[in-house]
């Protein structure tokens, strides 16, 4: 149980000393260090109180680690929003490791992308697919490889590999970099990310193939972010193309300014 440290954390959250919040509570200061310290439990009623006090349910004070949670998802506890009462479980994540006890990075192929949405979270699901290690990435972060497919991020070819990180605090997330989101509605996709977390507690998704238009999802549907490392491809990328697409859009505001500009 994390009971004494979570009311520790609750109570540092609202920028009360013991002496002040006992008092609102209704308890003694020594009660409300005995219980932030382990040297004693409330009683139900107790429970109650507190749960009513700090708004946050008894169950997940008693079972949720809160020094793993940010404090947006802090927050979001006491608002009542579920979002990462389930979410703190999930990211407590599901993986392999190898005979040296070293995380392996598991390769998700194109074709498990609908079992993934799932079992991504099941050590059982994540034990079929292949692994391998990349020794020039850090021992103490967690990597997992996805197959992509599709044109929205080119230069990146469609069937390339990208590598991405575990982020476990979803407010790290930095506009305009390369993610790799499981969601409820799109399974997996890899996109450029704008952070809205605290704006309107979602996440603007955009591709770098400009015939994709933008488009949001709220924390609700997201279930795992990995942050782009690396991608692996067979195949070279298609500089002159790209090239060509620049210049035909640059063309394409050329044109637009001197229209605008007759108008004037």
């Amino acid at each position: 149980m994390f009971l004494s440290q979570n009311l520790k954390i609750l109570r540092k959250k609202t920028s009360l000393t013991q002496d002040e919040a006992a008092e609102k509570i209704g308890i003694s200061r020594t009660k409300l260090n005995a219980y932030e310290n382990a040297h004693s439990e409330p009683t139900i009623d107790g429970l109650l109180v507190l749960s009513h006090f700090y708004k946050v349910n008894i169950d997940t004070i008693l079972k949720t680690d809160f020094n793993q949670l940010s404090e947006f998802q802090i927050e979001e506890l006491q608002s009542g929003n579920d979002t990462f009462i389930s979410g703190s479980s999930l990211r407590v994540l599901a993986t392999t490791v190898n005979q040296e006890n070293n995380e392996n990075i598991e390769l998700i192929p194109i074709k498990a992308k609908a079992g993934y949405k799932s079992g991504y979270n099941d050590p059982e699901f994540l034990s079929q697919f292949p692994t391998f290690q990349l020794p020039f990435l850090s021992q103490n972060k967690k990597y997992r490889t996805f197959q992509i497919d599709g044109d929205s991020m080119l230069p990146i070819k469609d069937k390339s590999y990208v590598v991405g990180e575990f982020l476990q605090n979803w407010n790290d997330i930095k506009d305009g970099e390369a993610y790799i989101v499981l969601s409820l509605e799109d399974g997996i996709v890899f996109k450029i990310l704008h952070n809205n977390l605290k704006q309107n507690k979602s996440i603007l998704f955009h591709s770098l193939n400009p015939e994709y238009q933008d488009y949001s999802l709220s924390v609700e549907e997201i279930k795992e972010v990995w942050k782009f490392v690396c991608y692996i491809s067979q195949q070279m990328p298609d500089v002159d193309g790209e090239r060509k697409k620049i210049l035909d859009a640059i063309s394409n505001l050329e044109l637009k300014i001197s229209s605008l500009k007759s108008k004037i």
